[in-house]
């Protein structure tokens, strides 16, 4: 129960799935949830026709993995909202411990538009959005990126050599039309200093 937080409730800065496995510092290898979530008030308990998104009670849910349990709602719900398909808050369970088993993360993610004049003819999408990411935290004993073999650098002028870029060389390997001219002068005349 204490993994499931309910909207409208303080949710923890630092919400960490974890292992008894540990790096090479000593520190519990886990991943980190992040939600951005922005969506308004879900329909009141007290209505019937909220057991068909009950899923809308919850910011986060953690729950053991179960197979009968795919999907928080389902599209069958909205011919008979009273009795859902899928009913998610039966979902989470007094007493059932998440410890050392297979995890659900169920995430609800949204924002709250309000329609403006601005909108016309086309709504911004700045600013506007939701979503969850899900991050290694003392997962790696170091950054995984430094064994990655395809790293490039490339220094002013050097744009054009095949050596050190290949995709100047595309067009000659292939049938590909040669790409458009790129240049890059560094922070040239971006950045200036004054004594």
């Amino acid at each position: 129960m204490e993994a499931a937080l309910r909207h409208g409730t303080k949710t923890p800065r630092y919400l960490h799935i974890s292992s008894n496995q540990t790096n090479r510092w000593g520190h519990n290898r886990s991943y980190r949830l992040q939600v951005y979530s922005f969506a308004g008030d879900h329909l009141p308990e007290s209505q019937p026709e909220e057991r068909s998104m009950s899923w809308a009670r919850y910011k986060v849910s953690i729950t053991k993995h179960k197979d009968l349990e795919q999907t928080s709602s389902s599209l069958y719900s909205q011919n008979n909202i009273w009795s859902p398909a899928v009913d998610f808050s039966s979902f989470i369970q007094d007493n059932e411990s998440i410890h050392n088993e297979d995890l659900v993360a169920w995430v609800t993610a949204g924002f709250l538009h309000i329609p403006h004049a601005e909108d016309i003819p086309n709504t911004v999408t700045v600013g506007n959005g939701g979503g969850v990411l899900l991050r290694p935290h003392n997962y790696f004993n170091e950054d995984p990126s430094i064994e990655s073999p395809d790293s490039v650098y490339l220094e002013p002028g050097s744009e054009s050599s095949c050596e050190s870029n290949r995709m100047a060389c595309v067009s000659e390997e292939s049938c590909a039309p040669p790409p458009q001219h790129f240049s890059y002068n560094g922070f040239d005349g971006v950045m200036q200093f004054h004594d």
